[in-house]
């Protein structure tokens, strides 16, 4: 039977989480009408994280157990959780116990008002300030700015989603981050609700600063892909034109001289920064573009996916023509 709630949860390296996390999921859904089942994904753990799931959903068939072949990050992961998940609502949260299991149900039935996304806003955050709290809050400045999405906490990943914005969703990277951003783009009807936050009890965190250029570098992605993908020859056709207009100008400055001072074309730095700013404005024109198109073309329309699949608990294996193809944005 389908179940109507599906909670994804990536997991890398919490083997001492996942029972209390499972217990907790439990009681938090005990009373989710039409039941619901939890997708355990396996992000490639070094420890007995794995094992420790075998375990569960040995006892209990509701857990179904999705392990990657290796790490493929926080973003594939839950990918991997939305394609193997089956219910109507798909609610996604980490599995290092700082979501609460307890605020699942609040965010099933804010849905019900009439909302596509129920987004999750960490009130009192139990983080680092250096290391977590400060980067995020830059984060969270950068992706309203530019996005235009009016929310303040993007990188809470406890969120509730209806399984047709779900199965829309393309993340890559981290993408996870801009899940409020890409079911924008798609036309959801989206709400953030106040969520508590729990400070980590056992395992490490994965987080380090490195983590924010990557969310820099698919802000970028995810604005081109929101403005230009339909039209993508008017950013990189800008950029490139401007960089032959230069080498252009550059020319012309290089015959002036020539005719007026006399000074002579082949000794002239001013010839090759020409020359540079042409075959720059040529690389503009095609290289990024055709990186751009190619990536979206080899998972979208072909059905695959950004993991690989090893093997599968109390779900039958699905392959790539039976996953939904997700709509280029």
């Amino acid at each position: 039977m389908q179940p109507a709630v599906s909670v994804v949860v990536p997991i890398k390296d919490e083997c001492d989480n996942l029972r209390p996390l499972c217990d907790r999921l439990g009681v938090a859904l005990a009373e989710i009408s039409g039941g619901y089942e939890i997708v355990l994904v396996d992000d490639g753990s070094s420890d007995n994280s794995f094992g420790v799931m075998q375990s569960l959903a040995a006892k209990d068939p509701k857990i179904v157990v999705v392990r990657l072949s290796r790490n493929y990050g926080q973003s594939a992961a839950m990918q991997a959780g939305i394609d193997h998940s089956q219910g109507d609502v798909v609610v996604t949260m980490d599995g290092d116990l700082q979501n609460d299991p307890a605020d699942i149900p609040q965010l099933i039935s804010k849905l019900d008002e009439g909302y596509d996304v129920v987004l999750g806003r960490r009130s009192n955050r139990k983080d680092s300030l250096v290391i977590r709290k400060i980067p995020s809050r830059v984060a969270n400045w950068l992706i309203r700015r530019i996005t235009g999405v009016p929310f303040n906490d993007f990188g809470c990943t406890l969120r509730a989603l209806r399984r047709d914005v779900a199965a829309s969703l393309s993340l890559y990277g981290e993408m996870h981050r801009f899940v409020p951003a890409l079911a924008q783009q798609g036309g959801a009807r989206i709400t953030q609700i106040d969520v508590q936050h729990h400070p980590r009890v056992a395992g490490h965190t994965k987080y380090n600063l490195t983590r924010t250029v990557r969310v820099v570098l698919d802000l970028m992605t995810v604005q081109f892909l929101n403005r230009y993908v339909t039209r993508p020859m008017h950013v990189f056709g800008s950029i490139g034109l401007l960089s032959m207009m230069f080498g252009f100008g550059c020319l012309a400055f290089t015959i002036g001289m020539k005719l007026w001072a006399g000074i002579d074309m082949t000794g002239n730095p001013l010839l090759l920064l020409s020359v540079l700013f042409a075959l720059c404005g040529v690389q503009f024109l095609s290289t990024g573009l055709l990186g751009e198109l190619m990536a979206r073309t080899y998972f979208e329309s072909q059905g695959k996916t950004p993991y690989r699949i090893r093997s599968l608990i109390n779900r039958d294996r699905v392959t790539p023509s039976q996953v939904p193809l997700r709509q280029a944005g």
